[in-house]
């Protein structure tokens, strides 16, 4: 499972270096093929492929309009990766431009997968997204926090 933020640096060529905690989940569990996708072009999210498949599986289960859309949005913004020997990731050019991923930026663990974010962005949401008291109400009806 993937967990926690660790900041790190898209290098000039697009690549993403896969934090030290992360890189050892995915050689326990994962091999070194990738899908690196966004929904709308703001974040990069990279699954195992394993993890992908479980999401095209659900898909080809259930097709509908709203099941069509999501892989036109997938497609457009997404390409198979390898990770490289120095356990790194090539961002797709066209997302990698679209959401600005170049120098600074979170990676964050989302249990299944990974997001990259801007690490400005990401540390401006969560200062200006702090958790309500109605948040910790719905978070407690479900027995977390």
């Amino acid at each position: 499972m993937f967990r926690g933020n660790h900041p790190t640096r898209v290098d000039e060529k697009g690549r993403v270096k896969v934090p030290a905690d992360f890189k050892r989940v995915l050689d326990e569990r994962y091999g070194a093929e990738f899908y690196i996708t966004s929904k709308d072009g703001k974040i990069a999210k990279i699954y195992p492929m394993d993890e992908w498949v479980k999401i095209e599986q659900k898909i080809m289960a259930t097709p509908s309009e709203s099941a069509r859309k999501f892989l036109d949005q997938a497609n457009y913004w997404g390409q198979t990766v390898e990770i490289d020997g120095q356990g790194r990731l090539l961002l797709p050019g066209l997302l990698r431009e679209k959401a600005n991923l170049k120098g600074d930026v979170a990676v964050v663990g989302l249990v299944t997968h990974l997001e990259v974010r801007v690490l400005e962005d990401y540390t401006k949401r969560i200062e200006e997204n702090q958790l309500t008291p109605d948040d910790d109400k719905n978070l407690a009806q479900i027995g977390i926090w």
